[in-house]
């Protein structure tokens, strides 16, 4: 069984950073495209950025410059390193997986950018 499990969300001010982490378990994690979404309220889940299992990385445009995905294959982690956070960055960020056994989502982790 699958399983991601983000961490490292919570609270900051505009121009702070957050680094999320998602841990991965029961799966060919070097062979995976990880990759980091975000849903805000009211709105629909969107890609924020990508890794394949080659490490080529892929953002959206605006966030390209504030945001760096990184995986460690080893530990079967993936991070997001957010800085210049902006209060439109506030949503639930959530970790998926893309990989020989399927598509697979973590529970989300809240982030927060408010003054």
């Amino acid at each position: 069984q699958v399983q991601l499990v983000e961490s490292g969300g919570g609270s900051v001010q505009p121009g702070g950073s957050l680094r999320l982490s998602c841990a991965a378990s029961g799966t060919i994690f070097s062979a995976a495209t990880m990759a980091w979404y975000r849903q805000a309220p009211g709105r629909e889940r969107e890609l924020v950025a990508s890794i394949s299992n080659t490490f080529y990385r892929k953002y959206v445009d605006s966030e390209e410059g504030r945001f760096t995905i990184s995986r460690d294959n080893a530990k079967k982690t993936v991070a997001l390193q957010m800085n210049s956070l902006k209060p439109g960055d506030t949503a639930v960020y959530y970790c998926k997986s893309s990989g020989p056994r399927g598509d697979y989502w973590g529970q989300g982790t809240q982030v927060t950018v408010s003054s």
